[in-house]
Parts: structure tokens; sequence; C-alpha cells
């Protein structure tokens, strides 16, 4: 791969013809692949898909860039981020072939946004640290969006932990708030309560209305403590899955039926595998 060139704040506003190369012609000829795929004489495949069909795919290469991610393997992660910036193109040229957008607008358009956005990077007013920083995006992305709602920024689409993460968030920059951690705390620890009396009451309305409450304080925590409350869940799925096949293999190591076992013997097993830092 070539060494990446050192672009200074004129370049990166108006790149010059060598930028244009290197970045510029990758993307034009990714837009004029997916042309010729969904053409007359492209790919019927292509042809055949619309946004519909196209939402389960544009998911599922998000997640598989997170994958890459985590697996720390540079190529794969390139790999995978072409296959989630190929979904964003396949979208804009459905879009231009209904004449509405193209894939320059879209490219166009966050780029407006990111210097609108950035005022104290763009502009006359350096901002002084994150928090500065964060503030002057958030005050020109209200005035973007006129009287909505603080919380309406928030894709119902998200994963339910992650939803609920950032509007916890949205609703913290005004102040709606507790003060520390141990306020967080204490909410889970009253919607344990409230959920073992849900419980009691055998009202599965209930029950499932008070264990959402008790996500939603947990998820609170998590934000907190600045640990993202999906990536934490995740790491527990993929603890509770090694443990779990460790406990299989042990178990027919011992010619040993799991099914018949018994929850005493499992919790051996179970023990082990935590011993192992599984």
């Amino acid at each position: 791969m070539k060494p990446l060139p050192q672009l200074d704040d004129a370049r990166l506003m108006q790149p010059s013809d060598d930028d244009r190369s290197r970045f510029g012609a990758s993307y034009e000829r990714l837009v004029g692949i997916m042309a010729r795929l969904r053409g007359e004489n492209g790919c019927p495949w292509d042809r055949e898909q619309d946004l519909g069909s196209l939402r389960a795919y544009l998911i599922e290469e998000a997640y598989e860039v997170l994958e890459a991610i985590e697996s720390d393997d540079a190529k794969h992660h390139a790999e995978e981020l072409g296959d989630l910036l190929l979904q964003v193109v396949f979208q804009a040229e459905i879009r231009r072939q209904e004449g509405l957008f193209d894939a320059a607008d879209v490219a166009h358009g966050i780029c407006d946004k990111l210097v609108r956005r950035h005022p104290h990077v763009f502009g006359d007013t350096p901002a002084e640290g994150v928090a500065q920083a964060f503030g002057e995006w958030e005050k020109a992305k209200a005035k973007e969006k006129g009287g909505r709602s603080i919380v309406d920024g928030v894709p119902r689409a998200l994963p339910a932990l992650l939803r609920a993460q950032r509007t916890g968030e949205k609703a913290s920059r005004v102040g709606f708030d507790w003060p520390d951690v141990s306020g967080a705390l204490a909410k889970v620890k009253e919607e344990i309560a409230e959920l073992e009396e849900a419980i009691a009451t055998k009202d599965k309305k209930e029950v499932e209305h008070e264990l959402g409450d008790l996500l939603f304080a947990t998820v609170n925590v998590a934000r907190f403590v600045q640990t993202g409350a999906e990536d934490a869940l995740h790491a527990a799925t993929e603890r509770y899955r090694a443990r779990f096949q460790y406990m299989e293999g042990r178990a027919k190591e011992q010619g040993l039926d799991m099914s018949t076992m018994g929850l005493e013997a499992l919790d051996v097993l179970w023990d082990e595998a935590k011993a192992r830092k599984l």
C-alpha cells in the first residue's frame, strides 16, 4: 500500500491533482462499476435490488466491519469497509436512476456538513478542548435541525442497548442526569426491587415493563463509567459461549451427557471454566 499523503488544511478543502488521483479516481471507479452493474446490460441480481432488499445487507456489512475491528486485522478491516462503502454507492445509484440524487451529492453533502459543524476548525472560533469542540458541533446541529426534539436524532433501528445509551446521552446534554454514577446505581437497585414485585404478580406485561426499566437503568451505569453497553454485553456473551463450550468439552471427555448431569455438576464445570479465565 502506498504511504498516505500528508494533507494540510488548504489541500483538505481544495484537493490537489495528486489527491484527486488517489482518492477521487477510486471513488469514481466504484461509482462507475455500480452504474454498469445496474445498467441495461448489467448484472440481473444487481438490477433487481431495491432499497428494501438492500436493508439487510447494509446492517450485515456494518456488523462485519465491527468484527474486523475486533480482529485487529488491517487487511480484513479495509476489505469490510469496502463492502460497506459499496452499500452506500449501491443505494446512491438507485436514487440516481430515480432522478433524486447521486453518489457525488452524498459525498458533497457530508463534506459540507462536516465544515458547517466544525466552525472551531474551519472558522474563526477555535475550541479549547474536547468539551468545547463537542459543544460547537451540537450548537451547529441544533441550528440545522430547528425545533426537533433533542432525542429525535437517535435512530429507532439501532440495537436496543445502543439506542438506550445514545438516548441517555442526548438527555444528559441538557442537564437531565444524576450528578455521578451513584445515582445511576441506586436506580438499578430500585428497578430490581420493582421487577421482583412485578414477577410476584405474574403479570407478564408488567414484568416486561419493569425488565425494560432495569435494562435502561443498567445502560445508564455503563454511560457513567464510559463503557459501551452494547460492547459490554457482547463481551459477556462471548465469555459465556467460551465457558459453555469448555463445559461441553469436559463433559465429552468424561463420557457424560450434560442434559442428565444436574445443575450441581454443571456448576463445577462452569467454575473450572472461570478459573481458566475463559
